[in-house]
């Protein structure tokens, strides 16, 4: 109603605005008429008017009035007068021809809201509990900046052992033979105060230290686990100390901070940061859904240790080509510089950054990436921090010096060339990633002067999308894990070298079943041919066997939540 009041007004206020005394001889009301008498015949198009022109600088406002509002009519004669004064009773005519459209449309409104009066108050309830849910979310959200994102992992599963060496099999299923249930659970806070950059905070906690997939074949002489072919990826566990169960614990698993700087260069720097967290390319897209730990590292799991802890990174990226570099300490919040009190006795307070005692890695990446392929070529030097997987002589590197003391590696220098094709749309075509990598290991010792062994690692990771079923994936992967191909002077009797024997092979099959858009379940075998190497042919050398002393068959069942 008050569009009506302001448009019935408008009359009165239009004669405020005319002069108050209009003469008879100024009135022409012959014209009047004939103007008030032709509204009612309403023109259609400015076009019509004989005496207005585009040119004019009204003509545009008048043609709206015309086409679009319908409510202007001129003369009988085909004209406008756009220039002629303009009386009251002319105005009002004009008003009228307004009035007579605002009441055409208002009575549609109303006829349309009686029709749809059901489905109006539908909507109304529904954006008023919308509105409601708004402000209950606003007045009890976590925080503005901060997204929460979840995954819970369930593994139920078991180790299967055989090999020529009964001994190393039977020992082997007594320490990891039984059926374990296991679980890992991370949390990610994923805070943006830009909206370009990012902080991320990921709790972390698991039980797998003393499951059939955790950490494997025991303790080296440095009491440091030493991880089995047969870990899982998300067999996490919080390093507690030797010997010591430290499940069930929640822990700062990542803490660091990303920003840009310009339009091409990203800084990464955190008390807590991965070594691939500061790459501008992952060169693999297997898996789809992890299973064993040695197939994650993009068939170089020297380049790319993943090593954790007290770090910093710049990348350059420009169009599909990237360029990376990062330093990562793992023990970089101790205080103990020196490695000989580190060696002797507590080792919880050694390292620093760039120290002698620092477990440090040197990382940079040169990468290409397309619409469906990329390719990288990454250079790691690591000083203190073994290869990511392999053997236990090659990740953890007990080696023996001529005069059979253990002294350990002191550095690796490790390159890997890594990267992946998968198919613009699921068919028969899988995913295809590969990578190999070929690590030198340095000794660290001023008592010897000898060469140092070398490894090496390759695999390839297919899998299929939309497998059997569409949202489902199926996948295997075949390779050798991080094995000695070369020992040096490790390995020599009398300045003879030796061959090491640490080949293995490593294959996984699985497929997952997408329950729904949270949920998926994935059932996994795999088979290790010689998880021991090295350590496993020595053993069977002293008895005279020839075959591999210890195989390893395993399946698993993993659920996975996301939230």
């Amino acid at each position: 109603m008050k569009l009506f009041q302001q448009l019935l007004v408008a009359p009165a206020a239009l004669g405020l605005l005319a002069p108050m005394a209009v003469g008879a001889a100024e009135l022409n009301l012959a014209d009047v008429s004939q103007y008030a008498g032709s509204s009612q015949d309403q023109v259609t198009s400015v076009t019509q008017f004989s005496d207005v022109k585009p040119t004019d600088w009204a003509y545009q406002a008048l043609s709206n009035l015309v086409e679009r509002y319908g409510c202007v009519a001129g003369y009988p004669n085909g004209t406008f007068k756009g220039g002629q004064a303009m009386t009251r009773y002319e105005a009002a005519a004009l008003l009228n021809a307004c009035l007579d459209r605002v009441t055409e449309v208002t009575d549609e409104l109303k006829k349309l809201m009686a029709e749809f009066e059901k489905e109006l108050a539908v909507l109304r309830g529904r954006v008023d509990g919308l509105e409601a849910k708004v402000g209950e979310l606003e007045a009890n959200q976590f925080s503005t900046t901060t997204k929460l994102k979840g995954v819970a992992t369930f593994v139920l599963g078991a180790n299967s052992f055989g090999g020529s060496n009964r001994a190393i099999s039977d020992y082997a299923a007594a320490q990891e033979g039984a059926t374990s249930f296991n679980y890992d659970v991370r949390l990610n806070f994923d805070t943006s105060f830009t909206g370009k950059d990012l902080l991320r905070t990921t709790l972390r906690a698991g039980n797998f230290g003393d499951s059939a997939f955790g950490n494997g074949y025991g303790y080296d002489n440095n009491g440091r686990a030493i991880q089995g072919l047969n870990t899982l990826e998300v067999a996490f566990q919080e390093n507690c100390g030797t010997g010591i169960d430290c499940g069930d614990v929640v822990a700062i698993n990542r803490l660091f901070y990303q920003f840009p700087i310009g339009s091409n260069f990203t800084a990464t720097i955190g008390g807590r940061v991965r070594q691939d967290d500061m790459l501008a390319m992952w060169p693999s897209v297997y898996p789809a859904d992890t299973v064993l730990d040695i197939f994650t590292y993009a068939g170089a799991p020297g380049a790319y240790n993943l090593n954790l802890g007290a770090g910093a990174g710049l990348w350059w990226k420009s169009g599909n080509f990237s360029i990376s570099a990062n330093y990562v300490a793992a023990n970089g919040d101790g205080g103990t510089p020196s490695s000989v009190p580190c060696l002797g006795g507590d080792t919880n307070s050694c390292g620093g950054i760039g120290t002698e005692a620092s477990q440090e890695t040197g990382t940079v990446q040169v990468a290409y990436g397309g619409s469906n392929w990329g390719l990288a070529a990454t250079y790691n030097y690591s000083n203190g921090v073994g290869v990511a997987s392999g053997t236990p002589l090659a990740v953890e590197a007990q080696a023996a010096t001529p005069g059979g003391d253990y002294i350990g590696f002191g550095s690796i220098n490790s390159v890997g060339i890594s990267g992946y094709w998968q198919p613009t749309n699921s068919g028969w075509f899988p995913s295809i990633s590969t990578g190999w990598g070929l690590n030198s290991y340095n000794f660290n010792d001023d008592a010897f002067n000898f060469d140092g062994p070398t490894s090496q690692s390759w695999y390839v990771g297919l899998q299929w999308a939309d497998a059997f079923i569409k949202g489902n994936t199926f996948g295997m992967a075949v390779g050798e894990p991080t094995f000695i191909t070369g020992c040096g002077d490790v390995c020599s009797d009398n300045g003879v070298s030796r061959t090491p024997h640490d080949g293995n092979y490593a294959w996984e099959w699985w497929y997952k079943f997408q329950v729904t858009d949270n949920i998926s379940v994935t059932p996994a075998i795999y088979y290790l041919s010689n998880p021991l190497g090295n350590v496993g042919y020595r053993a069977n050398e002293i008895s005279g066997d020839s075959g591999a002393a210890l195989t390893n068959f395993g399946g698993i069942v993993k659920t996975t939540f996301k939230f």
